[in-house]
Order: C-alpha cells, then structure tokens, then sequence
C-alpha cells in the first residue's frame, strides 16, 4: 500500500501531456508531426478540431494573463476555417490570425516567435504541414509557460 501512495503523491492529476499554464488553464502538448499525419489522414477533419482547441487554449491564457492578444472566441474562429473555407476569405483571415496569436503567446512567454514568411512559404507549398509548425510553437510557448522563471537583476 505504501508504492502506491507514495506513486500518487508523486503523480501529476494532469496527464502526461498536458501542462497547467494558470489556475483553470489547461493546455496539451501535442506532437506536430502526429497533428499533421491526423490532418492528412482524416482529411482535414483533425485539422477543423485542432484548430478549435488550439484557439480555445489560447484564449483561456490570455484571460489568465489578462490579455485580448490570443484571441477571445475560438468558436468564431473555428467557423471561419469550415465552413468560412467555402467562401476562402475567412479561412485565410483565421489562418493569418491564429497564427499572430502563437505568436503573441511565444512573446508573452518569453520565446522568439514562429517565422510568419516561413510560415507563408509552407501555406503556399505544402499547407497541412502549416498546422504542424503551428503547433511546434503553441509547444514552446506552453513549456516556456510552466518552466520556473529565473529572476532577474
């Protein structure tokens, strides 16, 4: 009995990949390489979830940080993907967007920020390896979130 208590004090109630960026805010590392595969293989359909959860987790730290920088309804963002990707204008609106909020968020916590002309490059040649790149940045700006900071002098 005392393995397993001594397992639960030593164990996160949070899974392995989800990181506690402030009080009531939860954010998943996930693995830009696996967000692009899901993308491909289902068609676009991960995609239109992660770019939900992806919006809905910034906008849950900028609250926490006291911010409107990251976004404040990843609801509308959302349907400016799909279905806003019929009409082409919103989707590239929402893309250009999210992508300024990642890099909002890198800069809140301290990260240099993704490359937008990168970025723009990838859109144009290969676009669903764009939501990889997203993500690799979302990851460094949540780990940087929940790394202790060093003070300074």
């Amino acid at each position: 009995m005392s393995v397993s208590s001594s397992q639960a004090a030593s164990s996160s109630p949070l899974p392995e990949n989800h990181v506690q960026l402030a009080p009531g805010v939860v954010a998943k590392l996930r693995n830009p390489i696996l967000v692009v595969v899901f993308t491909i293989i289902t068609l676009g359909i991960y995609q239109v979830f992660w770019w939900y959860y992806a919006n809905r987790e910034m906008a849950d730290y900028g609250r926490a940080r006291g911010t409107d920088e990251l976004g404040d309804n990843p609801t509308k963002s959302t349907l400016a993907l799909f279905p806003g990707a019929l009409i082409v204008v919103p989707a590239i609106w929402t893309t250009v967007t999210t992508f300024q909020r990642i890099q909002a968020a890198q800069r809140l916590n301290g990260k240099s920020p993704i490359n937008g002309w990168l970025g723009l490059v990838i859109f144009l040649v290969i676009s669903p390896v764009l939501v990889g790149y997203m993500q690799s940045g979302l990851n460094s700006a949540w780990s940087a979130a929940t790394s202790p900071v060093e003070p300074t002098a």
